[in-house]
């Protein structure tokens, strides 16, 4: 079955233009690609554009990740699309990506490692591509979110359905600038038997220039703005929801269901970090 790739963009109608191409021309055979419009103005919306989220809220304030992936994976559902897909690619328009088949190489992760719900490709600047060595891929408690490879049959796990608000059908979408995000879905994986993976087979980097430069565009705050409401904000939510002041707490508690995994699957222990 194929993958859906789902690129979220909002006002850089060029930037997503250039993953699209990128997408599709590397990966003709197994993927279809969409792209959600979270708040674009009418005339920066993008040429590839699928679906355009443009209720006052949206075009005010974007969706960003959590809400953008949601509405999105809502639409295929509504759609009668959802199944079609055994994978979901879930990347912001400020990924870039090598020119080779890094979709069917994902797939392929998948297939060797059937307890994978989520399969996060690297970054050529993060610390763990030294944790993890050269074209392997090891099993992680924590990630972050910037592309994310997810498994259908996970996805199905832990949906909340709700055909009168889409902010909820995967991610929660109360967490709006998805401060605590990762480490909650990864918690949600473990706890129901998928782990989350980083593999060094796709490399990938993040533009950061995008959002130091065109925040303006964006309709964003500037980087260190947003950085501070990003962390108050997710603060906030994950007290009201867990009762945890701090991330690192997250990211124990995910650690906790992740030490379990392994006891009820140490045929994988290998993986681990």
């Amino acid at each position: 079955m194929k993958t859906a790739s789902i690129i979220l963009n909002r006002n850089l109608p060029e930037v997503t233009e250039k993953l699209y191409e990128t997408i599709v021309k590397n990966n003709p055979n197994n993927t279809d690609v969409f792209v959600i419009e979270s708040g674009s103005d009418e005339e920066k919306l993008s040429k590839c554009t699928t679906w355009w989220a443009n209720s006052p809220e949206t075009m005010k304030n974007g969706l960003r990740f959590p809400r953008g992936f949601n509405y999105a994976l809502s639409k295929l559902f509504e759609e009668k699309k959802f199944r079609e897909y055994s994978s979901y690619f879930l990347v912001s328009n400020d990924s870039e990506f090598a020119e080779n088949p890094f979709i069917a190489t994902l797939q392929e992760e998948l297939e060797e490692h059937p307890r994978v719900g989520i399969l996060i490709p690297c970054s050529k600047s993060w610390g763990e591509k030294r944790i993890i060595g050269e074209r392997r891929t090891r099993y992680f408690c924590y990630g972050e979110f910037i592309s994310w490879f997810v498994r259908r049959e996970f996805m199905e796990a832990i949906i909340n359905y709700d055909p009168s608000d889409s902010k909820e059908f995967f991610f929660d979408g109360n967490n709006f600038r998805g401060y605590g995000c990762a480490e909650e879905m990864i918690a949600k994986g473990y706890a129901n038997d998928w782990a989350t993976a980083i593999t060094t087979k796709v490399m990938m980097r993040e533009n950061e220039e995008h959002l130091m430069t065109k925040a303006d565009l964006i309709k964003t705050e500037s980087i260190n703005e947003n950085m501070k409401k990003y962390i108050r904000e997710g603060r906030e939510w994950m007290k009201k929801k867990y009762g945890f002041n701090y991330r690192w707490s997250m990211q124990v508690y995910a650690r906790i269901f992740y030490d379990k995994f392994f006891d009820m699957y140490p045929i994988y222990k290998d993986f681990r970090v």
